[in-house]
């Protein structure tokens, strides 16, 4: 197969996710026209390719969507009967885990046709779950759904990778029945489970026991978010999650090791030559090491990529290193046309592909340490594009660290952990401590490095011909030597690196209301300071919407520190994210209702009357008039205008209190509704004060309170007020100008949706 075909399949595959929705009808003739041509025209054999991988991406997907369940069934209290299909994870005081319905019926019954991988969480009572295990399960279930924000992780794109077609929790009681063992398929999975379990006894209450899981079963759930940064700022996350570079490290391992023993037997290099012998092996050991893995998505790209080399190896078949990385592509993409989405498939097919770019006009006999370091050189440079559009951020000091981690962890960790780990398992269990310390030491310099000021550069967001001219300057600086005008690559990446993104003019206030859940967070951005009010929940399992939504989102707009940081009040919704986000940018001051049961240093009471103003921008609070007040009651409620145009942000307050406000209040062109759109607040009193022309409400999709209140909505529906949700519009950002000009609030989930974006109904 031509190498350029393989990459034209990809294109068709990829081109095919970037549609919105599934394409009409009538594409499927526009697809036929396009193989027929090929068939017909050779030197359009491109277009019958291309064609090919849109239409099998087309098929998958579409069955992909099928499965989803409807938005009626949110909340509703169902039983659902099938297997566990993952190892459970613990999370907080519970577990999580994947669950395949085979059967689901409405409450009190009734067939109701759904089935599919669910991802589900158990909180408390959780009874102890076997893989494969038959269960019937009371849950409640939610569609696809999750926060949508710019700058930040995109959770549905990552469940339809997956697979799961929705999510949700035990529920009710009683909740749990079981069925059945199911040992029988699932009996690896139920290996694995008793493998973790046994680690977990043999080196209990150590920090790298989470990370000898990680290397040796793929199970990350015991790497603490801080543990996390570390790998993230230092470079080396790639070492942590099992990927294609741990199986091609144990085949290559095993491939050079089988090889020697082989050819000392001549007997043995008569039946089968040694390389083709040790190809043969090496497969076996990676597919050993895969199935400990689990056989997760990115293992098994690794084995697709790996059988390609390793049976034309066996095969004696030469095959440009080019045309494998092509092969292996339309492998991956056949097998799962989804891979195209992960994170993963980009990072693993990109690093080998730069590597062959940029090494393949080398001269050989170079020494090892100047091959290592220009492979370093190589990935560090040809992956920056990548890394910062996926994640906002490039490590500097990756390639130093990883010239020395990556062969440390190729020829000595991951041997050692694996080798420990199985002689734990057969009762020999100091080696595996021993191995456990080094660990430890590792992590400690992991940790030095992370905390030097240059470990990492953050990008705000770019346009899109910035991206373009930094590919073409890579291409050129990983060029052939001699390569005319390799100078020019340096001026086309400045862009990425110099631009910032555009801001407030004088008196302009710029607000995003961020996605956040059951929870709030806004973001107010002036010429002359930047103010933060709430962060968002924090839930048990490592999860704080202040680190993970906040920070990413004032990341992706360049803002490195917080002017004024104000927490409405203690309630984890509001407060829960305040220490994710301290822990990654600074805040000048910090403003509560609640000071006092924050923990956070330097915080002090909002008290009304207090006024500032940023380039021609009045910011007031109205409330609280003194520090006596507790609970919702205690929100700071602020009042921000520029010009005549004004915006409420009043936190949890309650209907009392709002009216007491009222009085002082002017008309309003965006209300902020309290307390997540609660019957309690947006009372009829203050709407008739304020007169606003739009009302946000940040809220969570299919949350169990059923926020916003069908009593809001009709107070606003009465009064012909627009409003939007954070549910189902995601991140909501609108601008107001000093001349009194407005630009509409616009939802995120709109502008940023995609095949398998949930479009949730209002």
């Amino acid at each position: 197969m031509h190498q350029a075909f393989g990459f034209t399949f990809a294109l068709g595959v990829w081109g095919f996710e970037q549609w919105v929705h599934l394409p009409p009808p009538w594409m499927a003739l526009v697809l036929l026209a396009a193989v027929l041509l090929g068939i017909l025209h050779p030197g359009l054999r491109w277009l019958l390719i291309l064609a090919l991988g849109f239409g099998w991406a087309w098929f998958y997907t579409a069955q992909q969507l099928r499965a989803d369940l409807p938005d009626s069934l949110a909340r509703q209290s169902l039983w659902v009967e099938g297997r566990i299909a993952s190892l459970p994870v613990p999370v907080g005081e519970g577990e999580r885990f994947i669950f395949a319905v085979e059967r689901t019926q409405g409450i009190p019954g009734g067939e109701l046709g759904f089935k599919g991988r669910v991802r589900l969480s158990c909180y408390r009572d959780c009874p102890q779950l076997l893989v494969g295990e038959r269960w019937r399960i009371r849950v409640s279930l939610k569609p696809r759904h999750g926060s949508l924000n710019p700058g930040g992780f995109d959770y549905e794109r990552w469940l339809f990778e997956q697979g799961i077609v929705a999510t949700g929790y035990v529920s009710g009681k009683p909740a749990w029945q079981r069925l059945g063992d199911g040992a029988g398929r699932y009996w690896l999975h139920r290996l694995r489970q008793r493998l973790a379990e046994r680690l977990a006894k043999t080196i209990p209450d150590r920090p790298e026991l989470g990370l000898i899981q990680a290397l040796t079963l793929g199970e990350r759930s015991g790497l603490d978010p801080e543990l996390w940064e570390v790998f993230a700022r230092t470079g080396t996350s790639h070492l942590i999650a099992i990927s294609g570079l741990h199986v091609g490290l144990i085949a290559g391992l095993v491939f050079w090791l089988a090889r020697r023993l082989w050819s000392l037997n001549m007997h043995l290099t008569l039946w089968l030559s040694a390389p083709r012998a040790a190809a043969l092996i090496a497969f076996v050991a990676a597919l050993i090491y895969a199935a400990l893995a689990g056989f997760a998505i990115p293992i098994q790209r690794a084995l697709i990529m790996l059988a390609v080399v390793l049976g034309a190896v066996f095969w004696q078949r030469a095959l440009r290193p080019m045309q494998a990385l092509a092969l292996a592509l339309v492998g991956v993409l056949l097998w799962d046309p989804l891979s195209i989405l992960s994170i993963g498939f980009w990072l693993s097919f990109g690093a080998v592909g730069v590597l062959l770019f940029a090494l393949a006009y080398r001269l050989p006999g170079e020494p090892v340490w100047l091959r290592l370091t220009r492979a370093q050189w190589a990935v560090a440079l040809g992956l920056m594009p990548l890394l910062v559009g996926f994640f906002d951020r490039v490590s500097l000091i990756a390639p130093l660290v990883n010239l020395i981690a990556v062969p440390l962890f190729g020829l000595l960790i991951l041997p050692a952990v694996l080798i420990t780990t199985l002689l734990g398992l057969l009762g020999l269990i100091w080696p595996l401590h021993w191995v456990a310390e080094g660990l430890g030491w590792c992590l400690k310099a992991l940790e030095w490095f992370a905390t030097l000021p240059w470990a990492m550069m953050e990008f705000p967001e770019r346009p899109l011909w910035a991206w373009v001219a930094a590919w073409g300057g890579v291409g050129l600086l990983l060029g052939p030597p001699g390569l005319p005008g390799r100078w020019l690559g340096v001026v086309l990446l400045l862009p990425l690196a110099v631009l910032e993104p555009k801001r407030p003019a004088w008196g302009e206030v710029w607000l995003s209301l961020l996605d956040v859940g059951q929870g709030l967070a806004v973001v107010v951005e002036t010429a002359e300071g930047i103010l933060v009010y709430d962060t968002g929940p924090a839930q048990a399992g490592g999860f704080d919407a202040g680190g993970t939504i906040v920070a990413p989102f004032l990341r992706a707009r360049g803002i490195g520190r917080i002017d004024r940081l104000v927490i409405s009040h203690a309630d984890q919704d509001h407060a829960g994210g305040g220490r994710g986000l301290l822990a990654r940018l600074p805040a000048q001051v910090i403003l509560s209702g609640e000071p006092e049961r924050l923990g956070l240093a330097g915080a002090r009471p909002c008290l009304a009357g207090e006024v500032w103003h940023w380039s021609g921008v009045e910011f007031r609070f109205l409330h609280p008039k003194h520090p006596g007040f507790g609970g919702n009651n205690a929100s700071c409620v602020l009042a921000i205008r520029t010009a005549d145009q004004a915006i409420l942000i009043p936190g949890d307050v309650d209907r009392q209190v709002e009216g007491e406000l009222a009085p002082q209040l002017g008309p309003l062109k965006v209300l902020i509704a309290g307390h997540h759109g609660s019957k309690h607040s947006t009372s009829e009193r203050l709407l008739a004060a304020t007169r606003p022309e739009w009302v946000l409400f940040s809220s969570g999709y299919a949350n169990r309170f059923e926020f916003p209140a069908r009593e809001v909505r009709a107070r606003l529906a009465a009064r012909g007020i627009s409003n939007l949700n954070t549910a189902t519009a995601g991140t909501i950002r609108f601008k107001l100008g000093p001349q009194g000009w407005i630009e509409p609030p616009a939802g995120y989930r709109q502008q940023a949706a995609r095949i398998w974006t949930h479009r949730p109904a209002e």
